[in-house]
């Protein structure tokens, strides 16, 4: 297999380890990549974990918690192995190429997370550094803007808090508008903060747009 065809940045001296990297266990159940793949899980998040405690330095740890579970999604994953260029390499059954596993989220981020192990045992740790530095960049940019369901990161916002906070309500405050085209008003509150209002076309809407202006404030605060 050309290594060098692959945006690893590194040159593996053992090619079988990166051939056993990108075999799905629909094309190999015994040489599959879900060891590997178990592996680079906790290689991958020791490396986020290490990068957003530099970068951010003064987030406390339920702000780093929300950002190392958007970088650490299957969907970010996913992304990163697309900007690697895995998916044209990975070794499948012809029915799952068939398919589009080479397009499938959870195939792409298992794929990743095993490249990452074989770099980390072929190159070394910093190699592995390196590798998700290049390719999660744009999940970094992207962590501004949330890139996730609003109310799921506040969840997880307040489920990472130590401080015996509960889980964010809501409850409708008003609802407006003609039957064919509603506007709720929604409240958004957690224990120990100011509630946040939001507002939208559906009830889900109004909670999401809630829940953003929550986040939002608590990004704030942290940033003053």
């Amino acid at each position: 297999m050309p290594a060098q065809v692959l945006e690893l940045g590194h040159n593996f001296g053992d090619l079988a380890l990166l051939r056993r990297a990108l075999t799905h266990s629909s094309a190999d159940a015994q040489s599959s990549n879900e060891r590997l793949e178990f592996l680079g899980d906790r290689v991958l998040g020791l490396i986020l974990a290490q990068i957003l405690y530099e970068r951010y330095p003064n987030d406390p740890e339920g702000l780093l918690a929300l950002k190392f579970n958007a970088l650490a999604r299957r969907e970010a994953c996913a992304a990163a192995a697309e900007s690697a260029g895995l998916s044209n390499h990975l070794v499948l059954a012809a029915s799952e190429a068939k398919s589009g596993g080479r397009h499938k989220a959870a195939i792409l981020s298992g794929a990743i997370e095993a490249v990452i192990a074989a770099l980390y045992l072929d190159g070394g740790l910093e190699t592995a550094r390196q590798f998700v530095l290049r390719h999660w960049q744009s999940a970094f940019d992207d962590l501004g803007r949330d890139m996730r369901d609003a109310k799921t990161a506040l969840q997880e916002w307040a489920q990472a808090r130590q401080q015996g906070r509960g889980a964010p309500v809501y409850r409708v405050v008003r609802r407006g508008g003609p039957d064919h085209a509603p506007q709720f008003d929604v409240e958004v509150s957690i224990e120990g903060l100011q509630p946040a209002q939001g507002r939208g076309g559906s009830k889900r809407d109004a909670e999401q747009d809630a829940a953003r202006a929550m986040l939002q404030r608590i990004e704030g605060a942290h940033e003053q």
